[in-house]
């Protein structure tokens, strides 16, 4: 049944190619003939050659010949008694006719048809891909399978099926040195599966290198190399891949660094101890309405609530009669940082216009590094002396600028301050004292933290019959027995065993508690 199928398509198909040149009016059925190309098969330039008879072609250089395809004059082939074709195409199919001028019976048509030949499709290398890599060593076997998918047609004579291997382009036909085996099978209609196996035997250097399967124009390329000589593959790509991780390192660093620089401050930064300050910053700034709210209603809030800083100001605690210089000296003397706000209205103050670079170049006696908060938009009324001496003594100095976007707290400018500032030490209990004082090896009783640990009553035996009196703690069920008092014999005005020499070196103004430290037996 398919091959009456078969017969009765080939059948229709001849006929519709016979009606369809027959019906053509330059057609003369009696001078044609049928002509099968398959594309890749014929050599180019392909000739079509008139098919008239030899004698009716002599002379033709002085006869006029024209050809004509489909009956439409083709110019430029007048007196050739063929037509070349430098490529062809299926659109080169056709009714080609060729007419000797004064001779209507000296015509023929020869019908062309144009044929994609199953032989001449590209194999298909099993796996897919490029370069197969390959390791061995001298005295070894390396086997390579080359195994690819053709296109046959069994009407086609001449198909190329056979795989070939070479060597740097040179064939290897030596099968005794190289054995093969080659095996075929049958993967589907029209199509052939083969298969060759090369034993490449590797007795020296020359043996390795790049070996190649090919068939119909289309090769598969097996390379072997020498597994003792390091390969530096693994080491290229370690050195990308840390190329790559230090590249992303920088990008994160960039727009991360602060956020780096404070997390490292917070967890392995000095503590700022035992140093005798009472205050984290002191700030100076000129008493005017701008000024005034900048530091009450922003700068003084952040520092005080966002990171419990104690911060003074230039206008606390100022001592009675005292010249500025003086006020200055005395309150930077208790903090640690010096912020000054440097706006134009505290440069238009008489010891700024008067000689600024003296007073300020005294700053840096009184501060290691200050702190100098400028206002945007107010750098370039500044006049050009304090600008070059701000140029100046710009590594001594941490500048800040505040813009209209500083306002929210994960801006850069309380960053930045956050990491001029000195490290807070926080405790979580609420009675531990001032984190930054209780660290400070200081014995004195003024300066004891915890007072309300300590017992305040007097000595029962102050002759000392029961030993030297310690703390009694709260915590202790017991307590101590109570004993006749004996008669206190008169006795000489002894000196005081405190020693009042150094009381007035003593800072006690971190303290905000105190306990009884005489008794009413002393007075």
């Amino acid at each position: 049944m398919a091959l009456l199928s078969a017969a009765l398509l080939l059948c229709s198909g001849l006929l519709d190619t016979t009606s369809s040149a027959v019906g053509q009016s330059c057609v003369d059925e009696s001078r044609f003939q049928e002509r099968v190309i398959y594309l890749g098969k014929e050599e180019l330039p392909y000739r079509l050659q008139c098919p008239l008879d030899p004698a009716q072609l002599k002379g033709v250089e002085e006869t006029q010949l024209t050809w004509q395809k489909d009956c439409q004059q083709l110019l430029n082939r007048e007196g050739k008694t063929y037509l070349e074709f430098a490529t062809l195409r299926l659109e080169d199919q056709g009714n080609y006719t060729c007419i000797l001028d004064g001779n209507s019976t000296s015509t023929f048509t020869v019908h062309l048809t144009v044929k994609d030949s199953p032989c001449s499709k590209a194999p298909e290398f099993k796996p897919k891909g490029g370069l197969t890599r390959l390791w061995g060593i001298v005295g070894s076997a390396v086997t390579l399978n080359c195994s690819a998918l053709l296109h046959t047609d069994p009407l086609e004579e001449h198909c190329d099926t056979a795989l070939q291997w070479s060597k740097a382009g040179q064939p290897l036909t030596n099968h005794t040195l190289y054995p093969l085996n080659t095996s075929s099978w049958s993967a589907g209609e029209g199509q052939l599966m083969v298969q060759s196996l090369l034993l490449v035997s590797i007795s020296e250097l020359e043996d390795f290198g790049v070996y190649s399967c090919s068939v119909r124009n289309v090769s598969s390329d097996f390379s072997i190399q020498n597994s003792d000589i390091p390969s530096h593959t693994a080491a290229v790509i370690a050195a990308v891949v840390l190329l790559l991780l230090l590249g992303v390192a920088a990008v994160v660093y960039s727009r991360c660094h602060l956020n780096i620089k404070l997390w490292y401050k917070n967890t392995y930064g000095d503590y700022e101890l035992n140093d005798g300050k009472l205050y984290d910053a002191y700030i100076s700034y000129v008493n005017n309405d701008y000024d005034r709210k900048f530091i009450n209603f922003i700068l003084k809030p952040h520092l005080e609530n966002q990171n419990r800083y104690k911060v003074q100001l230039n206008d606390n605690e100022i001592l009675p009669g005292a010249e500025p210089s003086a006020d200055l000296v005395m309150n930077m003397s208790r903090s640690r940082r010096l912020i000054v706000l440097l706006s134009y209205a505290y440069l238009e103050q008489d010891w700024c216009t008067q000689n600024f670079r003296q007073g300020f170049l005294h700053l840096f006696e009184l501060c290691p590094r200050p702190i100098v908060i400028m206002l945007d938009g107010q750098y370039r009324r500044m006049t050009s002396d304090v600008k070059q001496l701000l140029d100046e003594n710009q590594h001594r100095l941490t500048i800040l600028t505040w813009k209209h976007n500083s306002v929210t707290p994960a801006s850069v400018f309380w960053k930045e301050l956050s990491l001029a500032m000195p490290r807070r030490l926080f405790f979580h209990s609420n009675s531990a004292g001032d984190p930054q004082t209780v660290l400070q090896d200081d014995k004195d009783p003024m300066l004891t933290l915890d007072p309300d640990y300590l017992d305040c009553r007097p000595d029962l035996d102050g002759a000392g019959d029961v030993g030297p009196r310690l703390p009694v703690y709260k915590n202790l069920a017991g307590r101590a027995p109570v004993l006749p008092a004996a008669p206190i014999p008169a006795a000489e005005p002894r000196p005081s065993d405190i020693d009042m020499s150094d009381l007035g070196s003593r800072n006690y103004g971190a303290r905000s508690d105190f306990y009884c430290l005489v008794t009413k037996e002393d007075i």
